[in-house]
């Protein structure tokens, strides 16, 4: 079956905020770039970097610095990498760090006994409704339990992290509950379930295909880009729970094209490359039930333990999201995919916490790529951006034909709410109409 094109819908009453911030993804001026002093003294202070600059050196840091390295974070307002150092009898590799342009602090708490502080709360207090992940902020594991933890189940989770010792984690109480927000950016759908396409890829035989949120793909094998409409794509794989929470899902049409653009409500921006997220790092996502928000993230490899079962590796972020959002792209202002939209709990009027996987980890699981090097490349309308590369990135057009939403970034309820995702946590139709004349028109 060919599929020709996606008629644009109507606006919505959210989309005009949606343009609002879109507007901003690509007019705020870029960080600068690293850039060294001239002076000798200059050449120890700290570089001016972008996030993506400083992810790149925390990752160099880590190996260069071993033992002695406690984890990293990126100051926003300073626009520098922080790098956590636990002291030693070789100071000479606080030198090498802060030579390296990074801004040094001394810390207690390594990285393997961070590590060891995580495997004891997986041993003991794996409780549905609680997440933990390393915060290098506070050289501290954040642990977070939902309003569902109470009576027996707090006493034992708090229990647990007052054993790991003075110092070594926080427990903090989340207002909402934690469920996995099925429904999202693009929606696609099969049956009476409704979830988001995030980001189109090549497969690793070339056809064209998307990834989604893993907890969709087990839902229902066919999706479809409207309701009730024919399917237009297959699961080819999916992880959830489990290691991850994502999926390829392959064209049924090997002819169909998917463009690297994205609309984020009446503006069109190109993202063609996946990078790995930092700590402190300015985020935005687009879902078919909030549209577009923005935040930060707040720690890497994070362990959620959703209803259904424990995922792990997960990207924690005070973003918001609702149920609707799923499968829905994380991105940042300049072009990069960061993340797929997993879970979380709260809303967008109270805020909450919310959880990604990783797009670098999915696409190498999959064994997909992102750009034009297919048929099957770009993001549709969930992410925006504009720096373009490499074969390892990961978003392009998620509104394609194979999504059916690229105009959704706004209306809350749309004319279709009420259908489950088939995990329980669908928002329902919510947004298939709900935003965006200026949507997309995309041929596949």
């Amino acid at each position: 079956m060919s599929h020709k094109r996606i008629p644009k819908r109507k606006a919505a009453i959210a989309v005009g905020g949606a343009v609002a911030l879109g507007a901003a993804v690509i007019l705020l001026p870029h960080a600068n770039a690293s850039q060294d002093g001239a002076s000798s003294d200059a050449a120890t202070a700290p570089k001016t970097l972008k996030a993506t600059d400083a992810s790149d050196l925390a990752s160099q840091l880590a190996g260069l610095l071993g033992d002695a390295f406690a984890g990293s974070y990126y100051d926003g307002d300073k626009q520098q990498l922080v790098v956590n150092v636990v002291p030693g009898d070789n100071n000479n590799v606080i030198v090498q760090a802060k030579k390296a342009g990074a801004t040094v602090r001394e810390v207690d708490n390594s990285m393997t006994e961070l590590a060891e502080g995580k495997r004891t709360l997986k041993t003991e207090a794996t409780i549905p409704g609680t997440s933990w992940a390393v915060d290098p902020r506070t050289n501290k594991i954040l642990v977070t339990a939902d309003s569902t933890v109470t009576g027996e189940k707090w006493d034992r989770l708090e229990s647990t992290v007052q054993g790991l010792g003075s110092g070594m984690a926080t427990i903090k109480k989340s207002e909402g509950t934690f469920r996995t927000f099925a429904s999202g950016g693009d929606a696609i759908f099969s049956g009476g379930a409704r979830c988001s396409l995030g980001f189109n890829v090549t497969a690793d035989d070339g056809a064209p295909a998307f990834l989604t949120a893993g907890h969709c793909a087990v839902a229902a094998d066919e999706w479809s880009d409207a309701q009730n409409g024919q399917p237009i794509a297959t699961v080819d794989q999916a992880v959830f729970p489990g290691e991850g929470d994502f999926a390829l899902v392959r064209y049924d049409d090997p002819a169909t094209e998917a463009p690297s653009d994205v609309d984020v409500g009446g503006q069109t921006v190109q993202i063609t490359e996946a990078a790995e997220a930092t700590v402190g790092q300015e985020v935005f996502r687009m879902g078919s039930t909030t549209g577009l928000a923005d935040g930060q993230v707040l720690g890497l490899d994070a362990t959620v333990n959703y209803p259904e079962g424990t995922v792990t590796g997960l990207i924690q972020t005070d973003v918001c999201a609702e149920p609707g959002d799923s499968g829905g792209s994380m991105f940042t202002q300049d072009g990069l995919a960061i993340g797929l939209t997993s879970g979380g709990s709260g809303d967008c009027t109270v805020g909450g916490e919310t959880f990604f996987q990783p797009v670098t980890t999915a696409l190498a699981a999959v064994g997909a790529t992102l750009g034009e090097a297919g048929a099957g490349a770009g993001a549709g309308d969930q992410a925006g951006g504009e720096e373009a590369g490499g074969e390892d990135a990961g978003a392009g057009e998620a509104g394609g034909e194979g999504a059916g939403a690229d105009d959704q970034a706004g209306e809350v309820g749309g004319e279709e709410a009420g259908q489950d995702d088939g995990t329980g946590y669908g928002a329902g139709q919510g947004a298939e109409d709900g935003a965006g004349d200026d949507g997309l028109t995309e041929t596949h």
